[in-house]
């Protein structure tokens, strides 16, 4: 292993502890919540695995802010799946009828994110990374926008991350191609500087909200 993925796997374990304990209350308080709210689902989200570093997929914690098996809701619901494809596999939250109450809010604070401290302590993502992508949307996605395939390989050379350049330039607000070119440049780039600067700017990107869905 180089410098680098030492010293970055030192401040993604240190950096994760510190992260639980300080929003161990919200934690606890989103899964009471959530269990309110949905009592019959799980606390944490029941969605397909990720595509992690070099490809191998992995399970992605999250905590549940849709109705139970929300994804096979929308595969049994054509229309809205067509308007998720077509939105770059996002709904607007204002229309999407899988939300439970009070996850716009959730959602809009990235407080639904928190679980994923727990993915980076077991080694299959980063602090800082790019977006974790689901498989079939690599595979739909880089076909729909050739230009993307190219620098996909750069993209899962590294580990996905909580926060990233994507996630603090506007999220959802960019387009699927614009996002792949920003994480392989963020692969390419990679530096324990670099890492910082995006930590440092994510919580002014959290409480602005732009691009949250």
């Amino acid at each position: 292993m180089s410098f680098y993925d030492i010293s970055k796997r030192i401040f993604d374990v240190a950096g994760s502890l510190f992260c639980i304990v300080l929003f161990s209350p919200f934690l606890v308080g989103m899964a009471i919540w959530i269990k309110m709210v949905s009592p019959e689902g799980l606390m944490l989200a029941d969605i397909p695995a990720r595509v992690g570093k070099n490809g191998k997929n992995f399970k992605f914690y999250k905590f549940r802010s849709m109705i139970p098996n929300a994804h096979q809701w929308l595969l049994d619901h054509p229309i809205w799946y067509r308007k998720y494809q077509e939105n770059d596999y996002k709904l607007n939250p204002m229309q999407d009828p899988r939300l439970l109450s009070g996850a716009r809010f959730m959602r809009k604070y990235s407080i639904d994110e928190l679980p994923q401290f727990f993915n980076v302590l077991e080694g299959n993502m980063s602090i800082v990374g790019p977006r974790a992508y689901f498989p079939f949307e690599v595979e739909e996605q880089t076909k729909k926008f050739p230009d993307t395939k190219e620098y996909m390989p750069l993209v899962l050379s590294v580990k996905p991350g909580i926060t990233g350049i994507w996630q603090i330039s506007g999220r959802s607000e960019i387009s699927f191609s614009h996002r792949v070119k920003m994480d392989a440049d963020y692969a390419k780039k990679k530096s324990l500087l670099y890492d910082l600067m995006v930590v440092l700017k994510t919580p002014f990107a959290v409480l602005s909200a732009k691009g949250a869905y």
